[in-house]
């Protein structure tokens, strides 16, 4: 779905699903904190400070529940304290840096740096067009072709197989699943060409990423000031701008959501938002959001509306543009679709 393509890029927070042995280690470590983790690693083996070293650099913030999850003998003094952890890459490092030489810890942060580099790159070719990564795989060798769908997201992969053609298609899918670890060498090597050939294809790259940057920037402008904008562009670069329209979502979009998605949104927003992004609903938006609710729900939420006084516009669209923020949240984490451009089709029977 184009409008989340790129925003998957950001970080999200640990989830006790995630969990796994490294991680829950890089967890009590720093939980332990400096000089106690430091002293403790002392004791493992490279191999092991390595992955604790690679785990604890991805982690980013930890939820409180994910701490006690994996350290139920410290659950109070979490509780009592911040609720939460943070771990980076230099932390992990500072780390390190308290028991080991300093070219051994320069070495490790290094392989993570590299590897980093290599999963941006993977990243930035799994962001391209389908097409265009298509029109790429049919020049190469289906071996390269499978190595190369080995790595990229597997939603990714799926659309770019059909567009090979049947054959080839079958061939490349065999080739997959057949596939055992790919030398390092030949990986390597695919990973410096796609390099260069995602540099010299940073025209789409960046015309994909310019597009998603300024409909994230349109969605959160005050309407008042989108509408006065849109006309003009419309008019100068109407090609360009009905492509940054079309991977935006805006508050009307909401209401092509299935209702069972609707009403997710709806259950999740905080205190007065629901109430005050109705008060600038048009009737019909209005009906649908309450047709969305349990009878209940809906009785109260019209009492809260009535008892209401007059609201100010700016404080109507900031409601609404956190109803939307919160959607597309949502959409991030897996619990909702947002509709694309393509839910605009017409059905044919």
């Amino acid at each position: 779905m184009s409008t989340n393509a790129l925003s998957k890029s950001r970080r999200k927070p640990i989830t006790v699903e995630d969990l796994n042995g490294p991680t829950k280690a890089a967890i009590t470590f720093l939980c332990l904190g400096e000089q106690t983790g430091s002293e403790l690693m002392q004791k493992l083996g490279t191999a092991e400070i390595e992955r604790i070293t690679s785990a604890m650099s991805r982690l980013g913030p930890i939820p409180a529940e994910v701490v006690e999850h994996v350290l139920k003998e410290f659950t109070q003094k979490v509780v009592s304290g911040t609720g939460s952890v943070v771990g980076s890459l230099s932390t992990a490092e500072s780390m390190l840096r308290k028991f080991m030489p300093e070219e051994q810890v320069s070495s490790i942060m290094e392989g993570l740096k590299n590897s980093e580099r290599e999963n941006a790159m993977w990243r930035g070719f799994g962001a391209l067009d389908e097409t265009v990564i298509a029109n790429y795989l049919k020049g190469e060798h289906d071996q390269t072709a499978a190595a190369i769908l080995n790595n990229v997201d597997t939603g990714v992969a799926a659309k770019v197989l059909p567009l090979l053609g049947p054959e080839r298609m079958q061939d490349i899918a065999e080739r997959m699943i057949a596939m055992e670890a790919v030398p390092l060498h030949m990986m390597q090597q695919i990973e410096e060409t796609l390099k260069q050939d995602i540099l010299s294809n940073a025209m789409h790259t960046n015309s994909v990423e310019t597009h998603q940057r300024m409909a994230d920037l349109f969605n959160q402008l005050d309407v008042q000031a989108f509408e006065e904008l849109s006309g003009a562009l419309d008019a100068r670069i109407p090609d360009a701008f009905q492509a940054i329209k079309q991977r935006m979502f805006v508050f009307d979009d909401l209401f092509k959501l299935p209702m069972q998605d609707l009403a997710q949104v709806m259950r999740g927003l905080d205190g007065a938002t629901l109430p005050m992004a109705m008060r600038g609903a048009k009737k019909e938006q209005r009906d649908h959001l309450m047709e969305c609710l349990p009878q209940r729900s809906r009785q109260m939420l019209m009492d809260e509306m009535a008892a209401t006084g007059p609201v100010r516009g700016r404080d109507v669209r900031a409601a609404q543009a956190a109803m939307v923020e919160y959607a597309k949240s949502l959409a991030d984490q897996g619990v909702i679709e947002l509709p694309s451009a393509a839910d605009d089709d017409e059905f044919i029977e």
